[in-house]
């Protein structure tokens, strides 16, 4: 199972409480529980010891398992060292969800920053094992090891056509050659004109360097040349941090809501997937869960 990996990475799973009922949760745990769950299993590795904590983390029937809450467990090195309900995960290094999220190394950055939030989607055995989003809170323990649990954001979609992320990866690339081949000042102009060629069927070219500022967003020209570096969505995920993350390994994918400009700037899951260009700056584009095209 791809998705394991990910759930071992003793994170902890927020979700802000706020009226807008499509980012709320369906499980009975609270955003308080769930933050005081983390904190409460990081005080037991530090006053028992990791042997005796990763001992209960990893037994279903433990004192870390309560109705909708477990904890995970990973080291530095990516490996899931405790999981409860998917003991084939421990010992596995590195995990990628079903659409190609590198989910332990969004962990780990998050991780080596003490804590944070971020999203996966992930198996719900609540519901037969559907793959579903979820919302985990990622707290570091020590230098050896982070925790974590998490929430189901079950009424969320979180399905992608696998065709339309494939395209999205083409075009990305298509952009990134274009500004390595014509210079960056070239390239931004374009990227940030709402009818040029990289302007297509709603989806669109967005661009930051490394401090967060925005360099390129044809749909919202008043972001542009601001720094978004604490940009936060409705869930407080610190979407432009992260994807600076990504950015830093070369590329890859990852999960946030924002507004959709097609639905009424709706706030609504997104799959971005970003690129370096130069080693200071970067380029990406997204697609919405039910295959509408999106972009931040």
């Amino acid at each position: 199972m791809k998705f394991v990996a990910l759930d071992c990475v003793i994170a902890l799973v927020f979700l802000t409480v706020i009226t807008n009922s499509c980012l709320a949760s369906d499980q009975t745990a609270s955003w308080n529980e769930v933050m005081a769950f983390v904190d409460e299993a990081a005080n037991f590795v530090n006053n028992n010891g990791v042997e005796k904590a990763l001992e209960q983390f990893n037994n279903p029937e433990g004192s870390f398992v309560r109705e909708d809450l477990y904890i995970f467990a990973y080291d530095f090195n990516g490996t899931c060292i405790a999981h409860p309900f998917n003991p084939e995960l421990v010992g596995q290094t590195g995990l990628s969800d079903i659409n190609g999220v590198d989910v332990v190394g969004r962990e780990l950055a998050l991780a080596k920053r003490g804590s944070g939030t971020m999203y996966i989607v992930f198996p719900n055995p609540a519901h037969d094992g559907n793959e579903e989003l979820k919302q985990l809170y990622i707290e570091s323990v020590n230098d050896s090891l982070y925790l974590g649990s998490g929430l189901y954001l079950s009424n969320i979609s979180a399905s992608f056509n696998q065709e339309e992320i494939d395209e999205l990866v083409v075009y990305v690339d298509e952009a990134m050659q274009f500004a390595q081949e014509n210079g960056k000042e070239e390239a931004l102009g374009i990227f940030n004109d709402p009818e040029g060629n990289f302007t297509r069927d709603e989806r669109y070219i967005f661009a930051y360097d490394y401090d967060g500022k925005n360099l390129a967003l044809p749909h919202q020209p008043e972001l542009i040349g601001t720094n978004r570096i604490d940009a936060q969505d409705p869930n407080g995920v610190y979407f432009i941090q992260q994807v600076i993350d990504v950015a830093k390994m070369g590329k890859g994918s990852l999960y946030y809501i924002y507004p959709d400009p097609s639905r009424n700037m709706t706030d609504r899951l997104k799959l971005s997937y970003v690129v370096d260009v130069d080693g200071t700056w970067f380029l990406g584009s997204g697609i919405y869960a039910d295959n509408e095209a999106a972009n931040a």
